[in-house]
């Protein structure tokens, strides 16, 4: 079987940061993990071609080569993701779908075209599927019905189908699901509270082989939330350790965890020993009762100030995500969010409306107070709210495109990462950024800091600062100094989409209230 695995465009987001992926040599900045994933479960003697349309264009040749299309997506996808089927359509090709856009709205993937619906989680389903094809059949939907695969038998991802050279970072998971119960969040629904880890030597072993490809930069665990089984945990990053050391640390770590994360100092070192460089934190509004409303108890246990605070002098460079629109807020929620950020100096922070996601506690209390909008379910920090909310929805977007504004003008972004890393003075100093040195550059590094030092340090309004502030930390910290100059490289991608933020929220606002008004009209 000849398999095409077709991985959809994303729309501009907050995440795909093209000015940054540019200004290093890239053309994205993760892969697509889920299809390398599907491509090592789906039988190996099948014949694989993986095209990201993030990278590189599909041909003609590669249509006619395929026998079987199968795509993977997330509803930010959608747009792409129908395109896609509808073009292997009209060239009389088989479709099989799956990932979290189909799994959560299956009825749009059949809509679009879709032949095959490979649901949940492939350890179950994919082998369902394959045998379908044996049988002959035709169509079908395959859902794994409640259980929840074994991690550990899950094969080391085909990273060989990747051009790895239009990537910034490579991804790997170590675990799926999370404990908590956070009303809003899709990962309990698809992935369940029970997290499932694999084996320390299973995720050592797929390490090895992105350290065989020739792998030398930065490593994303992907797990929603790294540390929902401390224990398991523990055990990996004991080994980790290890393997970092005997290969002179060659991958710097990114993840995502809970900010409880603060309370295990224990955990925080041994993530710091294995060159874990920055971790992303669910914080979503500093306002204590919209934290109990959406039930996201672990935000609440300790002052929020003091956790961002003990994971930033541990060594861990803090990101965090932030929503405005929750039920019951009170006014200047976005305001309030502007000002935790700059007050515990986050650099990258993550900014968007609440959208309820489909099947999440969130949707189904919406939809049984009849305050869903399920014509507008399209995740993205340019979509507004798609629900009825408990305020004016032209305060909480005004909230929300100020907020975003604000906290990415070049003056505040540069001050507060400045402070964040000036941090690191007083940690173990045993960050990513100090195991390298000038030395060990590569000229496409070298490069990137010229064009940096030329962008920011002579064209730039802020120069002056710019300039400043990176002597600052020369002379305070210089062992985070290559840390603190990439993120302030991100700025170029920011102060781009905060103006895509303005305009394109400002217009969905306005075709909102047009629509609104016109129903009005025809009730009256």
């Amino acid at each position: 079987m000849k398999a095409l695995l077709i991985y959809p465009l994303f729309p501009k987001t907050f995440w795909s940061f093209e000015k940054y992926v540019n200004l290093f040599g890239h053309k994205a900045l993760l892969p697509p993990l889920g299809l390398v994933t599907v491509a090592a479960i789906l039988p190996q003697e099948w014949e694989f071609r993986l095209v990201d349309r993030n990278v590189s264009t599909i041909t003609e040749e590669m249509w006619s080569w395929a026998e079987i299309v199968i795509i993977s997506a997330m509803i930010v996808q959608k747009e792409d993701f129908k395109l896609q089927i509808q073009e292997a359509k009209r060239r009389g090709k088989k479709v099989a779908v799956g990932g979290p856009y189909p799994t959560s709205l299956p009825e749009e993937a059949k809509i679009y075209g879709a032949d095959y619906l490979i649901l949940d989680e492939g350890e179950i389903t994919l082998p369902l599927f394959v045998e379908a094809l044996k049988k002959g059949e035709t169509s079908g939907v395959f859902r794994s019905e409640g259980h929840k695969p074994d991690v550990t038998t899950t094969p080391i991802p085909r990273f060989d189908l990747l051009d790895l050279d239009a990537y910034v970072q490579m991804s790997v998971q170590f675990s799926r699901g999370c404990p908590f119960q956070c009303e809003f969040c899709d990962i309990i629904t698809l992935y369940g509270r029970k997290p499932r880890t694999k084996t320390p030597q299973q995720l050592l072993a797929e390490l090895d082989y992105l350290y065989e490809l020739g792998w030398r930069r930065g490593v994303f665990m992907v797990d929603d939330n790294f540390i929902g089984n401390k224990r398991n945990v523990k055990l990996l990053l004991q080994e980790l350790k290890v393997w970092q050391e005997e290969r002179h640390y060659p991958f710097g770590f990114l993840t995502e965890a809970s900010v409880n994360l603060a309370e295990d100092e224990e955990l925080m070192n041994l993530m710091v020993d294995c060159n874990f460089v920055s971790v992303f934190l669910g914080i979503e509004t500093p306002d204590e009762d919209s934290l109990e409303l959406t039930k996201k108890f672990q935000n609440t246990r300790h002052p929020l100030d003091d956790a961002i605070d003990k994971i930033t002098r541990a060594g861990l460079v803090p990101m965090a995500g932030f929503i405005v629109g929750f039920d019951g807020e009170k006014k200047g929620a976005g305001q309030r969010i502007a000002e935790f950020v700059e007050r515990v100096a986050i650099p990258r922070a993550f900014f968007t409306m609440l959208q309820a996601l489909p099947n999440t506690a969130l949707w189904t209390r919406l939809e049984n107070e009849q305050r869903l909008l399920k014509d507008n379910v399209d995740i993205n920090q340019t979509s507004l709210i798609n629900f009825t909310p408990t305020r004016p929805i032209e305060e909480i977007v005004d909230e929300y495109i100020q907020g975003f504004w604000n906290l990415y003008e070049p003056e505040a972004f540069l001050e507060r990462t400045h402070r964040c890393f000036l941090k690191f003075a007083t940690s173990r100093g045993k960050t990513t950024f100090t195991k390298r040195r000038a030395t060990q550059l590569t000229w496409k590094e070298i490069k990137v800091l010229l064009i940096l030092f030329w962008r920011q340090g002579l064209k730039s309004k802020t120069r002056w600062l710019f300039w400043s502030y990176l002597f600052s930390i020369i002379k305070n910290n210089p062992q985070a100094l290559f840390g603190y100059v990439y993120h302030c490289a991100s700025l170029e991608h920011f102060v781009e989409y905060r103006q895509i933020v303005r305009n394109q929220v400002e217009t969905s606002l306005k075709q909102f209230l047009s629509r609104k008004e016109q129903v009005l009209i025809a009730t009256r």
